[in-house]
């Protein structure tokens, strides 16, 4: 929509120019006086003279008008149309707007050549056509005045046009990194308590225990609660680069993994990381593997038996969520399937943020993987 309003709206201008170029060239080309000059030296009745003068010099400055139509897609008809009008009409409007559009539009390679020759063409055409002074020095400013200034402005405002369209293409991008930074956040907060809800609900289903049943109802009341908390300061602090003060860290991957036994998966945990050795932003970022890796485990594969490490070497945080590919005995009800396919995606993004990389694929025993390696202090850029 906005490029068809801005298509149109160069239309009324060059509309409004060819406009303009007919009101200053018509009037003085009526009189025939701009091509007598040249029709002075052909042996011709005046009257001859006058009347292919007149229809000369009107054809001449209807041309010219007609060229600025297409002055952004090309700069020669404006640029020979508009030199004939000064010709044969006496009107160099048209050539200063030839020789601004040529560089505004960027339609001439060559521009300080063309504007060179365009300067010297008006200068003789000036002198030599019905100029009131006469004089070469007034007609050499005209010249630069009328054709080199609206040349050079016209590099000026392309060079304007070019800078701000790359700040709109860059704003543009950050836009669009802020909405995927959303769309993850919002993932990763509500999906995992959304996950663990809709199990202890359909766990609820199938016992009679009365103290089971109270225990599973307790989980989902704070799964909701937290929820509900995380969302707020997700909310809160979007705006920055600041993360949540709930945002969880390697402390907590201890209850991710409870809670996926507590849910039917089979977890084994193994956390080798030194308490203080890990940044904030990336321990988060740990903490967020082992979450979608579980996620992805309910959704796909809720019977299987899942092995999780954490570890630190040389400065780097190895984590890794793998699944088996053999089911239990007794199996346990799936988590509906109501991920959107952008888990991984904004994980990766997450992981990238903080200069590590996130892999995931099949196992050689049919499994799934999932694997990130996280530095233990993000790139000073990203904290």
């Amino acid at each position: 929509m906005g490029e068809k309003r801005a298509r149109f709206s160069g239309w009324i201008v060059d509309a409004l120019l060819a406009c303009a170029v007919l009101a200053y060239a018509i009037p003085p080309a009526l009189t025939g006086r701009p091509f007598s000059w040249f029709l002075s030296w052909w042996p011709v009745p005046p009257w001859v003279a006058v009347w292919v003068a007149v229809w000369v010099a009107v054809l001449s400055a209807v041309a010219a008008a007609l060229s600025m139509l297409a002055r952004r897609r090309t700069a020669w008809p404006s640029i020979v149309a508009s030199l004939l009008c000064l010709a044969l009409a006496g009107q160099g409007v048209a050539v200063t707007i030839a020789a601004y559009s040529m560089t505004a539009e960027g339609t001439v390679r060559r521009w300080r050549l063309t504007a060179a020759v365009m300067t010297a063409a008006y200068l003789v055409l000036d002198h030599l056509g019905p100029s009131p002074d006469g004089l070469l020095v007034l007609s050499a400013v005209r010249a630069v005045t009328l054709v080199s200034v609206p040349a050079v402005i016209g590099t000026w405002v392309r060079g304007c046009r070019t800078t701000l369209a790359g700040v709109w293409q860059r704003e543009e991008q950050a836009a669009s990194r802020e909405r995927r930074r959303i769309a993850g956040e919002m993932h990763d907060t509500v999906t995992h308590a959304v996950t663990v809800m809709v199990l202890n609900a359909g766990l609820i289903q199938d016992t009679q225990d009365l103290g089971e049943i109270r225990r599973l109802a307790r989980s989902i009341e704070d799964k909701g609660v937290r929820a509900l908390t995380e969302l707020r300061e997700v909310l809160t602090v979007l705006h920055r680069r600041d993360m949540p003060a709930s945002a969880e860290g390697l402390e907590a991957i201890p209850q991710l993994v409870a809670e996926g036994n507590a849910t039917g998966l089979k977890c084994s945990l193994h956390l080798d990381v030194p308490e203080g050795t890990v940044a904030r932003e990336s321990a988060h970022a740990c903490y967020r593997v082992v979450q979608e890796g579980l996620n992805n485990v309910r959704k796909h594969a809720p019977a299987s038996e899942v092995r999780i490490t954490c570890e630190a070497r040389d400065d780097m945080v190895t984590v890794a969520v793998v699944n088996s590919a053999e089911g239990r005995l007794r199996p346990y009800p799936a988590a509906p399937r109501i991920g959107s396919g952008y888990g991984l995606v904004g994980l990766k993004e997450r992981v990238n943020l903080v200069g590590g990389w996130l892999a995931s694929g099949r196992t050689p025993e049919g499994g799934f993987a999932l694997t990130a390696r996280i530095p233990c202090h993000p790139p000073d850029g990203e904290r």
